[in-house]
């Protein structure tokens, strides 16, 4: 009811962003604020209610136990290493990135869109853990698992494939540069605070020359999407 009369009392533009976050969703929100904070980073919101931050701590944490509940049923057969390793891949924050972009999370994000560095980053993925979060805190557990697999795991994540991806980029870069003779060292190019939080920008660098870069708010996560940018500006299989 809530939904709908901030449905009809809104203006043109804003009714057809409201519509999209129920299209992405595929039911009417109970928590319409919920699903905004999810998509609010905190570069256009700072206070802690208002932006993503605490939706994508609980989401990450959600999201994690209905894929490790998925993969447990789907390989009774397996090891723990083996699920871990499966589960790890799912929530790979490359993948969740590119998953949100092919959901239309980059459009219905709110962030600050002058901020060049925010575009390649992976903050999108955040918002999907975010927006996971909200779903149960709104839904409840069970319509949370149901709309992860019915949104994320059977049109995004085949297993198949993913079996026999491999995860750590950076092993695979080393991989390479170990077979050719090459040597390979990821570099702190620069380290500045954007909107209060470090954001580092770390390069692939191949014999002395600079192959890609990566950006993000840890040198871990930077150092792994300079590696996935070289593998594929190399075209490493």
């Amino acid at each position: 009811m809530l939904y709908r009369l901030v449905y009809l009392f809104s203006s043109g533009k804003r009714r057809v962003y409201l519509q999209q976050i129920c299209n992405l969703l595929g039911f009417i929100p109970g928590k319409l604020s919920l699903y905004e904070a999810a998509l609010t980073h905190r570069s256009v919101k700072e206070k802690a209610t208002e932006n993503n931050e605490r939706l994508e701590y609980l989401g990450d944490a959600i999201l994690g136990g209905i894929i490790a509940d998925y993969l447990f049923k789907k390989y009774p057969y397996k090891g723990e290493g083996f699920l871990t390793e499966m589960r790890s891949k799912m929530v790979n924050r490359q993948m969740l990135n590119d998953i949100a972009i092919k959901m239309g999370l980059k459009k219905l994000t709110s962030f600050n869109r002058h901020d060049n560095s925010l575009k390649s980053s992976q903050i999108f993925g955040n918002a999907l853990e975010a927006l996971v979060g909200a779903i149960y805190i709104d839904k409840g557990y069970a319509a949370t698992k149901q709309w992860v697999l019915k949104k994320l795991i059977i049109p995004h994540l085949f297993m198949e494939d993913l079996e026999n991806t491999e995860i750590n980029q950076k092993n695979k870069l080393y991989s390479w540069a170990n077979k050719g003779g090459r040597q390979l060292e990821f570099e702190t190019l620069d380290e500045r605070m954007e909107n209060g939080r470090r954001l580092f920008t770390v390069a692939a660098v191949v014999d002395g020359e600079v192959i890609a870069q990566g950006k993000a708010f840890n040198k871990k996560d930077a150092s792994q999407i300079a590696a996935q940018q070289a593998v594929e500006k190399l075209n490493i299989n």
